[in-house]
């Protein structure tokens, strides 16, 4: 059992986000995390969140802390730079995790390339957000899909007819419980980091505060040429920005 003491320094960092008819979530934050990104180091603020199931109190998450099986679950995480809530034009960044990509620097996509150059553009911005959506592996179907998915492809198979094959629909993420984050760090409108004017439409429609997006391409390959093109003839992007992709 967590000791009185300890709650209350735990309880004034956990924020508890309630809307009518929706699950709650509790935000955790801000820790301080000192980032490198090639040879500086940054200061970013940390936060996660959970989704509570019965709408919990913040002492009976930490009295049933324990009891959770956070270790083999995912949470999903946001990264702050600068002044998030007063800043003029931040920018946000919802990247879906990637396993392969971000950990093991795969080449069979750009999300590795994409996660760290878009940290530095919010950190030359001087504001910004990335969330980093641990649910969003594959676009939704999770790793052991992923797997499956990626040994059709070896087949011949493009990312969106692979997902179809397994029985998924192309993109099944949400960004619901990010955008409800968001909105509890600013209330202001926003610039997204996206190559997909489809991806920002679609945050819009969960309730996004954004001006415009600006686009992220480079990390192109050998090995994501493919990928990459059905990006553009499958999903939507943007395809005079595949130009520019940096080898």
């Amino acid at each position: 059992m967590i000791s009185t003491d300890v709650k209350h320094l735990l309880i004034d960092k956990m924020t508890m986000i309630s809307e009518p008819d929706k699950k709650d979530i509790c935000l955790v934050g801000p820790i301080n995390l000192p980032v490198k990104l090639d040879d500086q180091i940054f200061h970013f603020h940390w936060y996660t969140w959970i989704t509570l199931n019965n709408n919990e109190t913040k002492e009976e998450i930490l009295d049933s802390l324990t009891t959770y099986d956070f270790a083999s679950l995912q949470q999903s995480s946001v990264l702050v730079y600068g002044n998030m809530k007063e800043a003029d034009n931040p920018f946000v960044r919802m990247h879906s995790i990637c396993h392969t990509g971000d950990i093991f620097g795969s080449q069979r996509c750009d999300c590795g390339y994409q996660l760290r150059q878009s940290m530095k553009m919010i950190v030359e911005n001087k504001s910004g957000a990335l969330f980093y959506l641990a649910n969003h592996e594959g676009r939704g179907i999770g790793l052991f899909s992923k797997s499956l998915a990626y040994l059709l492809q070896q087949e011949g198979f493009d990312t969106v007819e692979a997902n179809l094959a397994l029985g998924f629909s192309d993109d099944s993420r949400s960004y619901e419980e990010a955008i409800r984050v968001l909105q509890t760090l600013r209330s202001k409108p926003v610039t997204l980091i996206t190559n997909n004017p489809k991806k920002l439409a679609a945050l819009k429609e969960w309730g996004l505060l954004a001006n415009h997006h600006i686009p992220l391409w480079g990390g192109k390959s050998d090995y994501n040429q493919f990928y990459l093109e059905t990006k553009v003839n499958k999903s939507g992007h943007i395809a005079e920005s595949i130009v520019s992709v940096n080898n």
